[in-house]
């Protein structure tokens, strides 16, 4: 983990809204579909503008900390936020301070454990604190890379 400056950047994909309690069970689990239709070829063929190949997921509108509800948005990162296709929404990622987790080797499981990394330094009171606004998952060919908003 690092203390790092992430850079702005506006995302176009599909959004849930969910808990780390309901994607613990299953049965309530909305990530896995989530990501599947993200993950799908030409999810986001017809949203022009892209910057890169990346695939980001944007963890937003926290209820609380890490035990209450957020938001979470998949998609690609776009230089405007064209017409939104039907069913995608857009969101403002804003620059500021973060803490840097990569994520390497088989996924889904490396991501599970760079989140078990931040959730050990939150619940241990790690410093700098957790600001729970909008953290930002940039999937990349060699991973996963997590910038954690940070006070």
């Amino acid at each position: 983990m690092e203390v790092t400056e992430r850079n702005e950047l506006t995302v176009v994909g599909i959004a849930v809204r969910t808990s780390n309690a309901d994607e613990i069970d299953p049965a309530r689990a909305k990530l896995p579909v989530l990501w599947q239709r993200a993950g799908a070829p030409g999810a986001f063929a017809h949203v022009p503008g892209r910057v890169d190949e990346n695939l980001y997921a944007v963890l937003t509108d926290y209820e609380s900390d890490q035990h209450g509800a957020y938001t979470q948005i998949v998609g690609i990162g776009v230089r405007t936020v064209p017409r939104l296709p039907e069913g995608m929404v857009a969101v403002r990622v804003p620059a500021g301070t973060a803490l840097r987790v990569e994520a390497r080797g088989q996924m889904p499981q490396a991501i599970v454990e760079a989140w078990q990394q931040v959730w050990k330094h939150t619940e241990s009171g790690g410093t700098p604190p957790r600001a729970f606004t909008t953290d930002l998952e940039v999937h990349h060919r060699g991973g996963a890379d997590l910038y954690v908003a940070v006070y």
